[in-house]
């Protein structure tokens, strides 16, 4: 078998293990094969900013670039002049920047010390000697990694260079090994049982063409492209990740003084909501959209032992999509033991109220529910599943249990309209006590969406994004295969017209902090105590046994029809029903959209339940 090292380079997050190695590592040990050397590219840049520019490049400037230049190729940038000219795409990237207001100080700075850092990890991976070099790639991880297997191949021809990773997905990876002679190999898709099989083959085992998902090169250099895996790897192929070199490395790394480490596990792939329904702008997965979850007692087993061995209770779960029978298995499980785990998951935004509770039981403080709009004719544009008045439950439950919620709050999608709009709108202030979205945004065209994949869903004109031509020294038309994010004339909503929708987000996240909106039980009454910002303060009782009950079917989010059945114990003429329904929008206690109500108060346990804790990653800081 060839020496083997297995590289992550930025912009890999800094408080945790690539996930991508440490489980291809394990799938070589599992098979018997040598476990491959580890790389911590993105650690060790981290370092070397820190010292090179004496403090003033620190880990908070380079989690800035991680977290926000992806959309913008700004990391990919920083490294583009270790790959090309010095200068390549250097002014022409700043003009782009300075029409989007966006901030360039610190990776314009890093840019200057990116080909040193290139020179040292060429260095010091000449000095592990391997013979064969893999660079995991995934977002803006492509450049920086073309640039070392470009400048290590010209110092040892004789070590082969592969790539694989979310970048290598489809076509990309075929674009990929055909643009850059210098990668030997490119491996695509899934590579839990590829990997193994490769390093077999390069050891005489098999021929290459028998390796699946593989680009490689004949006599006459011709690249060619073996098919991809029938089927997806099953979850007995998924590996345990083992961390324990990451750990390691990172504790006597001077960056653990400014960042808090974390585990990163998955406990399924895919989607199983996308296999059904692929919501249209969604372009994660790729060609690997088939659902599959670990078994509940596997996957408990492996969480305890990476939270007991590395004593870390922040954990980051990477499934798209939480696994539902967890809820009554591996989450309850959780709840038993005695962790004060942080847990953050990615759901769906139909849980109950019940399901919410036994997330928060388990440890989970953060979810990320896939909201993107409180408009149900957007939603439907989406094919998300769920109403608004679903999501606004989610909101407000989350709120409850004392859960971080991040989201996005997406728009211009084809045939949406401002009049969809405005009545949503008018009630956002009656959320200020529900936590709001990260960024109001206009979606982006990527690869793998139906969008992308069918232009007559309403984006028959694309091209690659605009800052890939300050990143890749390539004719527009060799980009088309290669990259991920793409350009279309706008849809739906004018940005005229959703000046409204950043307005009232803005002052949704303004607010938000000084409001509140409780659900008491007191004396046989429901006091609904309300303190968010820009009403005045105000205690609500419901007395009647007729509103009481009407207020708990609310909580559930109810059309008209639904509540006057619900309410068949406690008869409700439909027009006085409606007349106090239209009372309590006006107080802004209940959020409506398309004929369905749901209650906005939160539960009363959250007057006594403990605030979130801040996310234990380092804080944002200027690009």
């Amino acid at each position: 078998m060839p020496r083997t090292c297995l590289v992550c380079m930025p912009w890999h997050a800094l408080s945790r293990p690539s996930l991508s190695v440490e489980v291809l590592r394990a799938a070589c040990a599992r098979r018997g094969l040598p476990v491959p050397a580890a790389y911590h590219g993105g650690l060790r840049f981290a370092e070397f900013l820190l010292e090179r520019s004496d403090g003033r490049l620190s880990p908070y400037e380079y989690h800035a670039v991680a977290e926000t230049g992806w959309t913008h190729a700004l990391g990919d940038w920083a490294f583009t002049g270790a790959l090309n000219d010095a200068g390549f795409g250097h002014d022409a990237m700043l003009r782009y920047a300075g029409r989007r207001d966006l901030p360039m100080r610190s990776v314009t700075a890093m840019r200057e010390y990116a080909s040193d850092f290139v020179d040292l990890v060429v260095d010091e991976l000449i000095a592990l000697d391997p013979e064969l070099v893999g660079f995991t790639t995934t977002f803006m991880q492509n450049v920086p990694s073309l640039a070392v297997a470009r400048r290590l191949k010209l110092r040892r021809p004789d070590i082969t260079v592969v790539f694989g990773g979310g970048n290598c997905d489809g076509p990309m990876g075929a674009a990929l090994h055909r643009e850059f002679d210098f990668v030997d190999l490119v491996l695509r898709g899934e590579a839990d049982e590829t990997f193994p099989l490769l390093l077999r083959a390069l050891g005489g085992g098999t021929d290459l063409a028998e390796v699946p998902g593989l680009c490689r090169r004949d006599a006459a250099g011709r690249s060619h492209v073996n098919a991809v895996p029938a089927r997806p790897v099953p979850p007995a192929g998924m590996a345990a990740p083992d961390f324990d070199d990451w750990f390691a490395r990172f504790e006597a790394s001077p960056i653990s003084r400014y960042v808090e480490p974390e585990l990163v596990v998955e406990s399924a792939r895919g989607c199983w909501w996308g296999e059904r329904h692929h919501c249209t702008f969604c372009g994660l997965n790729g060609t690997s959209m088939a659902f599959r979850a670990k078994p509940s007692g596997a996957f408990s087993t492996e969480l305890d032992r990476l939270v007991r061995r590395h004593r870390t209770l922040d954990v980051m779960v990477v499934d798209n999509i939480l696994e539902p029978g967890y809820l009554r298995t591996v989450l309850p499980g959780l709840a038993e033991r005695d962790w004060d785990a942080h847990l953050h998951y990615e759901v769906k935004a139909n849980l109950t109220t019940e399901q919410i509770g036994v997330l928060a039981a388990a440890g989970v403080h953060s979810v990320q529910p896939g909201i993107e709009s409180l408009v149900d004719d957007v939603l439907a544009r989406m094919d998300k599943g769920v109403r608004a008045v679903h999501n606004v439950r989610t909101m407000r439950d989350c709120e409850s249990a004392g859960l971080e919620v991040t989201w996005n709050w997406l728009y211009g999608f084809p045939g949406e309209t401002e009049e969809s709009y405005r009545a949503v709108l008018d009630q956002l202030p009656a959320l200020a006590h529900l936590q709001p979205p990260t960024s109001t945004a206009r979606i982006e065209l990527n690869r793998f969406s139906p969008y992308f994949e069918n232009p007559s869903l309403g984006f028959p004109e694309r091209w690659p994004a605009e800052p890939y031509r300050y990143v890749y020294d390539l004719a527009a038309e060799r980009l088309d295969d290669l990259v991920y994010l793409f350009e279309t004339p706008d849809r739906g909503l004018t940005e005229e017209q959703a000046a409204a929708l950043h307005e009232a987000a803005g002052t949704w996240a303004r607010d938000h902090p000084s409001s509140t909106l409780h659900r008491i039980d007191a004396d046989g009454c429901l006091v609904l105590r309300d303190r968010r910002a820009g009403r005045p303060e105000e205690d609500h009782v419901l007395e009647h046994p007729r509103e009481r009950a009407a207020w708990h079917e609310l909580e559930h989010g109810r059309s008209l029809r639904g509540l006057l059945r619900a309410l068949a114990d406690h008869p409700w003429n439909p027009e006085d029903l409606t007349r106090w329904l239209g009372e309590l929008r006006e107080r802004g206690l209940v959020f409506t959209e398309s004929g369905r109500w749901v209650a906005l108060a939160t539960s009363d346990v959250t007057a006594t339940a403990p605030s979130r804790p801040a996310p234990r990653r380092p804080r944002p800081a200027v690009v």
